[in-house]
């Protein structure tokens, strides 16, 4: 999978690509990571990639004119054909839809991504109405620019595709895992995560500061390690993102344990 991301500071990806899983993926060739600085399609010798906006206000807007030429140097497919040929084109923007998993797996489905990073105070209008096929946001927060928001993005997708991680099951069982089935003599926390926040993880010494590791994940049993793991992934997720429960694939037996922490967070005798 290749990855373009234009900007005007091409030199701040050089720490973030370096390193663990994504220089692993760049050095092996399962993905290509390239910069392109925005300023190299300016048409001044200042190099001006900004103006003031239009109807007054605070801040500078960066111009239509070198994010537009940027991208169609890129040789991308017509913006309409652009999801046959596998090619999507990305604005970082506090505007934009969430940026969740799934939608991480949905871009972890083409094959080009590239990825406009925003400044100041936004981007003209027309570069979104030219060549952008999505505007996304990873937070309601506000960034000084679409750098950060890029690398984030670039190691959710990435981190998806195959042959990334050591294990290719790591990115199922996670927080915000897909759905699907396992081997029962493995001891995972259920069928994947379902939509749900990870359960906790433990590792050696067994006691750490008077703290021990639950019993259960010592006894060998993985039909109870399983069922641990999945009460206490719905524990977390009451506690932490309880909105993720309203499209998480919940049993019966879910939705007792929910109600259960539910009653329990609130102060209610359960």
């Amino acid at each position: 999978m290749r990855f373009d991301i234009i900007t005007i500071f091409p030199e701040f990806f050089r720490g973030p690509l370096d390193h663990g899983v994504l220089s692993r993926a760049i050095s092996s060739g399962i993905i290509w990571i390239v910069t392109h600085d925005l300023r190299n399609f300016a048409h001044d010798k200042h190099r001006t990639v900004d103006d003031r906006p239009f109807g007054g206000g605070e801040g500078m807007v960066l111009k239509p004119e070198p994010l537009v030429e940027a991208v169609e140097s890129l040789g991308l497919a017509p913006k309409e054909n652009r999801e046959a040929s596998r090619e999507c084109v990305v604005l970082l923007s506090a505007q934009g839809r969430p940026f969740t998993q799934a939608v991480a797996q949905e871009l972890a489905s083409l094959d080009r991504l590239v990825f406009l990073c925003g400044r100041y105070e936004g981007v003209d209008e027309r570069v979104n109405e030219l060549v952008v096929d999505r505007e996304i946001s990873i937070g309601d927060y506000v960034l000084s620019g679409g750098e950060l928001a890029a690398a984030v993005v670039v190691d959710a997708v990435a981190r998806l595709l195959p042959g990334v991680l050591g294990n290719e099951d790591s990115s199922r069982y996670e927080s915000f895992g897909g759905h699907g089935e396992q081997d029962a003599s493995i001891p995972h926390s259920t069928h994947d995560a379902g939509g749900l926040l990870d359960y906790p993880h433990y590792t050696r010494p067994a006691e750490f500061r008077g703290l021990r590791v639950p019993e259960v994940l010592s006894s060998g049993d993985h039909a109870q390690i399983r069922a641990w793991r999945r009460e206490q992934a719905l524990k977390k997720t009451v506690a932490n993102r309880p909105d993720l429960l309203e499209s998480a694939q919940l049993s019966k037996q879910d939705t007792r344990i929910v109600e259960q922490f539910r009653r329990a967070k609130s102060g209610e005798s359960v």
